[in-house]
């Protein structure tokens, strides 16, 4: 019950955040491009089924939409992490650079 409670919270504290930060009318716009429309039903359907206490399935369901939203957010991210003192020799090193590249979605050219 308190996981359904505070999960609805975040959900509502997510969306509220995004939208004070972009604005009402780019938020809409960003939802309903074409190629994210997925990821906003998804995302929608998620919050509903966590709101009719179906927890875990809506927790699920939220991350993908999540992912289908802002997956081209996370190269930007993790570029962004690299450049922080701790975090960025970790991301950086020889053995998991790749790992970490490809589950971000950056694409290394070849030298």
């Amino acid at each position: 019950m308190w996981l359904s409670e505070s999960q609805t919270l975040g959900n509502v504290l997510f969306l509220v955040g995004v939208l004070l930060i972009i604005g009402p009318q780019k938020t809409y716009i960003f939802f309903t491009r074409p190629n994210k429309r997925r990821g906003s039903f998804f995302l929608v359907l998620g919050v509903l089924l966590i709101l009719s206490k179906w927890t875990f399935i809506g927790f699920l369901i939220e991350s993908l939409g999540i992912i289908g939203l802002f997956g081209d957010f996370f190269g930007v991210a993790v570029q962004f992490l690299r450049s922080l003192p701790i975090v960025g020799p970790i991301l950086s090193h020889p053995a998991v650079a790749p790992v970490v590249d490809r589950l971000a979605g950056i694409r290394v050219l070849p030298v």
